[in-house]
């Protein structure tokens, strides 16, 4: 079965396409050889600093991918004239991510000027978070562009939301060409990081709708310990509670096993379990965490593919966080 399941995601990365036909691992060998040690010793140094940047910067990768594809639009800052995509209510991620990604852009241009693009260094900066959180390495594969268009109003809608069941998380991961095993295996990137509360408060005070109730599928202790952090009459956002209480800052398998325990802290977690479409994987999963780290390796491939931008298409931006200056213009667009 494992071995099945690991031909099958190699199977499905050959068929991932989507504009990586013209990605490879060697890209920057003759242009800038070291760019990966340049990104891992920006992120690392980034990381020590903060327990926030690696699963703030591992989350960044797939909230850039599955909007405009992997082409670094989410690092964009707002204008007057524009409200960019990081400012859209559905990021609302850290603000070390895209610190983490500026000091690595800082380190590449200061020893390759102008050659690699944000796209890049936000994958192999994924990449990176999970190595440091004692997760798989792999080699990334490069030659992406950076994206054109960044806007807020384009992010509705394309990422997956913390009360979708399966059948609206295959269907949102579907329209990134994603299968429901991939959603299953980068669901797991949830044994990292933080929610907050009003992501998942109805699960614990008015489950589907009705006042008082809870979540059945939770485990009544874990409930419980939820509602001390999240009481019933707190607004806003709420408090920060970990993915995977048992190891939050640990890349390994657990999230897969809380799930088996009634421990999934988002609806959409829990369900992963309790929808017998992904109750096996989610088994297999948390019965092998070597399985875990090889499929997650093939699946976060295939993500960090989604339409990238190769060639002529986009730019190379000279700061991450900005478009280039049109030609004969002084200031950015």
């Amino acid at each position: 079965m494992r071995c099945s399941l690991l031909l099958l995601f190699l199977s499905l990365l050959s068929l991932s396409g989507l504009g990586s036909s013209q990605l490879s691992v060697d890209f920057y060998n003759r242009t800038c050889p070291d760019v990966d040690k340049l990104v891992h010793s920006a992120v690392s140094a980034m990381a020590n600093q903060s327990n926030v940047v690696t699963p703030s910067t591992l989350r960044l990768l797939a909230h850039d991918c599955f909007v405009e594809g992997c082409d670094a639009s989410i690092l964009i800052t707002s204008t007057t004239n524009n409200t960019a995509e990081r400012d859209a209510t559905e990021n609302n991620i850290p603000q070390q991510a895209f610190d983490t990604i500026i000091q690595a852009k800082k380190a590449v241009e200061a020893a390759c000027p102008g050659v690699v693009s944000c796209a890049d260094i936000v994958v192999m900066a994924a990449r990176d978070a999970v190595v440091l959180a004692g997760g798989p390495h792999w080699e990334v594969t490069k030659g992406r562009r950076d994206g054109l268009i960044s806007q807020a109003s384009r992010v509705p809608g394309r990422l997956p939301g913390a009360d979708f069941n399966v059948s609206e998380l295959i269907e949102n991961f579907a329209a990134v060409n994603l299968t429901a095993d991939d959603m299953v295996i980068l669901s797991g990137a949830h044994t990292l990081g933080f929610s907050h509360c009003n992501q998942f408060r109805s699960r614990l005070y008015s489950f589907d709708g009705v006042n008082g109730s809870s979540d059945p599928s939770v485990n009544a202790s874990y409930i419980g310990s939820l509602k001390v952090s999240c009481p019933p009459g707190e607004t806003g956002p709420g408090k920060f509670t970990p993915f995977d209480v048992s190891s939050p800052f640990v890349f390994d398998n657990s999230y897969y096993k809380n799930l088996q325990i009634g421990r999934g802290l988002l609806f959409a977690d829990q369900v992963l379990f309790t929808d017998n479409t992904t109750r096996p994987l989610v088994n297999e999963m948390a019965d092998s965490q070597d399985d875990f780290f090889a499929a997650f390796v093939q699946a976060m491939t295939k993500m960090s593919n989604i339409s990238v931008k190769t060639g002529s298409d986009g730019e190379i931006r000279q700061s991450c966080s900005s478009f280039n200056a049109p030609p004969n213009s002084t200031t950015p667009t």
